[in-house]
């Protein structure tokens, strides 16, 4: 038999085993529910908080038509079309009949004082930019300045009183799956709200400062330019493309993330116009072949396969190098180094860590101005004539590069080396991306421009017992660094 205390004490461990058990059921159910109130039941405050600052734009633009005018279509449209050039006035210039064009967009105002954002394509050659606001007043608005590598544009309103505005977020502190709204005028349905989450962040279509937020809220044609919001009712991103067969949204859009866009925006404001760094090379990825020939520990960094005259030249930067470090930032790969270059204040002295023959070396570069660079013109000089000779070599039929190819290739006066003039398909070459009609420049770190030279560089690196042969060759004026295995041979 039990006593009343031996009865207590399951009693009192059981009380004991319950409450634990209780206190966890709580804290299990309170933990669902911050979870549950993290996504929102509602964006209608989001949308009062941020609607004013949302504007819609309307473009007009006169054209030159591309029909024959009147009397396209008419058997008797050459007479009226020479009749009416035979009594124009002498040395009067042929006028194109025109047409006017209009095209919807969307964009944010981001400063009391009326300058909104908006993208490049949405205003680009328009004679007159309209701006109508949540509220239905509309105000004409004039270009500030426009970047077409970012398809950024920034405008300007002039209104009497202080206008709503919305600032921006950092775009960096957004992840995959993070709440985002969208709003502009999509379709010509004006302060449309469409709400959905980051499918992705850091995405690249095609221009090399692309830092694209992908989301599947939806996004169509007339979003354009408009702002991608957080939930705290920043911008994140301006809204610039989609992907979609249709021309309709599928759920994959693209919002240039807020982080190139407030740079763009500031030179836009301050001069009218993009001061992007300029280092003055020609660059390529590294990959595990190139890294080996080189005498890398990893396949990082960009790989210089041009100087031209610049500020890269002037530092004593050369082709070969592989750029490590930017500014005491670790370079991964170009499209890293252009971003950073980019970025970067024009006149500005950096240290340029760079990979030379072994060893690492720090150069001080002082950058120009991209804009300027790439206005120039190269100038070209004349070359001496060759000596004509022809060899088979790693699956591949080179060539002396005589005045004849040069025409033919359509290369500079200065280009030397050899020519590619067949190749078998089946090839490491071929497998690498040579084609005939590249120009091999260099060969084992070595420039070339006879035969007999690439051979020898060929004998050299197989009595040194390596496995990878580095050329450099150059196509349509870019150069590349290519690595062929000579086990393959």
């Amino acid at each position: 038999m039990f006593t009343d205390t031996n009865l207590q004490r399951p009693r009192t461990a059981f009380h004991a085993l319950a409450v634990a058990v209780l206190g966890l059921a709580m804290l299990l159910v309170s933990t669902l529910s911050a979870a549950a109130q993290s996504r929102p039941d509602t964006f209608a405050d989001l949308v009062d908080q941020v609607a004013n600052s949302v504007v819609n734009i309307t473009t007009n633009t006169s054209v030159a038509s591309v029909s024959g005018g009147p009397n396209e279509g008419n058997p008797l449209e050459d007479f009226f079309e020479e009749f009416r050039r035979r009594n124009a006035p002498d040395g009067a210039p042929e006028e194109r009949p025109r047409r006017r064009g209009s095209a919807l967009g969307s964009g944010f105002v981001i400063s009391e004082d009326g300058y909104v954002v908006t993208n490049n394509h949405v205003i680009e050659n328009a004679d007159e930019i309209l701006i109508e606001f949540y509220d239905g007043k509309e105000l004409p608005a004039e270009v500030v300045g426009t970047d077409p590598n970012t398809d950024i544009a920034v405008l300007k309103v002039e209104f009497g009183t202080p206008l709503a505005f919305v600032p921006f977020g950092d775009s960096t502190a957004m992840r995959t799956g993070d709440w985002v709204m969208a709003m502009g005028n999509p379709l010509g349905q004006g302060f449309s709200v469409s709400a959905g989450i980051v499918s992705s962040v850091g995405r690249e279509l095609q221009g090399a400062y692309d830092d694209y937020i992908q989301t599947d809220a939806a996004i169509n044609r007339g979003n354009s330019g408009g702002p991608l919001f957080n939930m705290d009712g920043e911008v994140i991103g301006v809204n610039t493309a989609i992907l979609s067969p249709n021309g309709g949204s599928i759920g994959i859009g693209f919002a240039m993330s807020s982080n190139v866009v407030t740079r763009v925006v500031d030179q836009l404001q301050e001069f009218g116009e993009t001061r992007r760094g300029w280092l003055g090379v020609r660059i390529q990825d590294v990959d595990e072949e190139l890294a080996e020939s080189l005498g890398l520990e990893a396949a990082s960094g960009a790989l210089i396969t041009d100087v031209p005259e610049g500020p890269a030249r002037e530092a004593g930067i050369e082709v070969r190098d592989v750029i490590l470090t930017f500014d005491g930032r670790e370079i991964a790969d170009t499209r890293e180094l252009v971003r950073t270059v980019g970025n970067a204040p024009v006149g500005e002295a950096v240290r340029v860590t760079v990979f030379r023959d072994g060893q690492t070396e720090t150069l001080l570069v002082t950058l120009g101005r991209r804009e300027e660079a790439e206005r120039a013109v190269p100038a070209s000089a004349e070359a001496d004539p060759e000596e004509v000779g022809e060899a088979e070599l790693l699956g591949m039929t080179v060539s002396t590069l005589t005045e004849e190819l040069r025409q033919q290739l359509g290369l500079d006066g200065d280009a030397s080396g050899l020519v590619v003039s067949d190749i078998d398909p089946d090839s490491s070459a071929y497998g690498k991306g040579l084609r005939a009609g590249d120009l091999i420049e260099e060969a084992g770190q070595v420039r070339v421009e006879t035969v007999a030279e690439l051979e020898a560089r060929l004998d050299e690196a197989r009595e040194a017992g390596q496995t990878s042969f580095l050329l450099l060759t150059r196509r349509s004026g870019d150069a590349r660094f290519v690595a062929l295995s000579l086990d393959d041979e």
